[in-house]
């Protein structure tokens, strides 16, 4: 229960962490199907957590989505949390963009394809980051 009151964790997660604190799997495999049971562990409540924190750390739908994979979350459930196409993730690759670099109104190649390069390793979509440059030009 203590890992529970600090944040929310996937079942993946927390499974993971008390294997190495215990050794007795079946006990193990009932403690997480009873903490399902009474809704104290749930993969969407994590989900929705886990994109709610990296969303405002700056961070993309593909990045969140991966992140969300390593930590055993299944597809239908990542799907409903994080959805690449709305308004808000072009602006928030415009804001992550600002908050790093300056702005100036004409763009080298290089510095274009060095933003452009880091809206990427963030986890932005290349419409978004398309998006966030032509806004810019316009």
């Amino acid at each position: 229960m203590d890992l529970l009151a600090r944040r929310e964790h996937s079942r993946q997660e927390l499974r993971r962490k008390l294997y190495q604190r215990f050794s007795d799997t079946d006990v193990i495999e009932q403690v997480l199907e009873k903490l399902i049971d009474d809704q104290l562990l749930s993969d969407a409540r994590f989900a929705e957590s886990y994109t709610s924190m990296r969303r405002k750390a700056g961070f993309g739908p593909v990045r969140i989505s991966a992140e969300l994979r390593e930590r055993g979350v299944s597809e239908s459930i990542i799907a409903r949390h994080v959805e690449p196409n709305t308004a808000q993730w072009y602006r928030q690759a415009a804001l992550v963009r600002a908050k790093k670099f300056s702005e100036s109104t004409e763009l080298s190649t290089e510095e274009r394809a060095k933003q452009s390069r880091f809206l990427q390793y963030r986890g932005f979509t290349y419409e978004h980051i398309a998006q966030v440059f032509n806004n810019e030009e316009t």
